[in-house]
């Protein structure tokens, strides 16, 4: 297209910033019209976005697009956890959860090497088609399935919202926490995804492969421990503590790899080890969200929830590259660990808070009896 990294950047950007801005009001449509109507005009909407570029292949329709498919990138997390939470049974919903994350991860590992496979036997232009096309075929399934309709929708107000608009309903201290939960977890992990090979190299002057090695064990074993995950979170329902103690470890292991040169076989082993350490507490992190959501209220929490994610990626980019640039690569594990700390003692005072308000609740319905 006859431009530079920077104007693709901003695509990205855009894409970012838009859903960011939708993902909220985007939920609240989940709850009203139902996840599966909202989830097929998503995946529609971004194969038209994918598929437009292909078609149209110009750097002006590759910026409108980005903002087409930032708005369908907002419907997901709404309308997926949504529909899984109404629909599984709640004693292995966390083994749903965790499913459904893996399948992220795995997806964001093989596209790029599908795509670029695409690309050089049938042109760029080709596998952009594909990109446009594939969504379309997984929306075939939902439009087969009229009766989940129901499922994730609850227009009757929440007994215990009854007093409050649905505004403020959705935007309680747990749920605003819990979005600044979010945006921590995308700042800790970001720093390494994005930026520890460059940091290995300039560190320890590893060779690329070895600190490439690494990044790849890291983001697997995060895809392995987040199944496992589904596991305990289907186990406990001490999601926070699970949460604290995972993520307290990763962020011992992340010191340890930024201040000691390990070596080749254990800096690969110490990578993995906090990969999963981190990817195991994502499904207790989403059964803390769906416990804080009221009932029918599920689309418009994780909508507003997860625009921490988008937060935590447009922030953490220009720390970790900031870092970078004046020469403090030690700086991407270490402030990996401070965000990683500060989401633990978010994690526990969110968690004693709770328990304080059922406390008062108890002592309140004692005295009343």
């Amino acid at each position: 297209m006859g431009v530079g990294f920077v104007e693709l950047g901003l695509a990205i950007t855009m894409y970012n910033v838009t859903s960011a801005v939708v993902q909220a009001p985007m939920g609240w449509i989940v709850d009203h019209i139902g996840p599966r109507r909202v989830l097929i005009a998503g995946l529609c909407l971004s194969g038209l976005a994918y598929g437009s570029v292909g078609v149209f292949p110009s750097y002006q329709w590759l910026l409108c697009a980005s903002v087409i498919a930032g708005i369908a990138n907002a419907v997901y997390h709404p309308a997926d956890y949504a529909l899984l939470g109404s629909v599984i049974d709640p004693s292995r919903v966390g083994r749903a959860f965790s499913i459904h994350t893996f399948s992220g991860f795995f997806g964001g590992a093989i596209a790029p090497s599908v795509m670029l496979l695409i690309a050089s036997l049938a042109g760029y232009r080709a596998a952009l088609l594909f990109a446009g096309v594939l969504p379309v075929m997984v929306a075939i399934p939902l439009l087969l399935a009229p009766g989940l309709d129901q499922a994730g929708t609850n227009p009757a107000p929440h007994p215990q919202a009854a007093d409050r608009s649905p505004v403020r309903a959705v935007l309680s201290p747990a749920v605003i926490g819990l979005t600044g939960l979010f945006a921590l977890l995308s700042l800790s992990s970001g720093a390494i995804t994005t930026f520890s090979v460059v940091a290995l190299i300039a560190l320890y002057g590893v060779q690329l492969s070895v600190a490439n090695a690494a990044l790849t064990a890291y983001l697997m074993a995060t895809a392995a421990g987040v199944l496992a995950g589904g596991f305990i979170a289907d186990a406990t329902r001490r999601h926070a503590e699970v949460a604290a103690v995972g993520f307290g470890a990763a962020a011992a292991l992340t010191f340890a790899i930024g201040t000691f040169d390990l070596g080749v076989v254990l800096l690969v082993i110490a990578m993995a080890a906090a990969g999963f350490l981190a990817g195991l507490i994502m499904p207790s992190r989403d059964m803390l969200v769906r416990a804080a959501a009221p009932p029918g209220m599920a689309g418009r929490v994780f909508g507003v929830v997860t625009t921490g994610f988008n937060i935590g990626g447009a922030i953490g980019p220009m720390i970790g590259g900031w870092l970078m640039d004046h020469g403090e690569p030690r700086w991407i594990f270490y402030s990996s660990v401070c965000f990683m700390t500060l989401t633990v003692l978010a994690v526990l005072a969110g968690d004693w808070r709770s328990r304080r308000r059922g406390g008062r609740t108890a002592n309140l319905g004692q005295a009343s009896v």
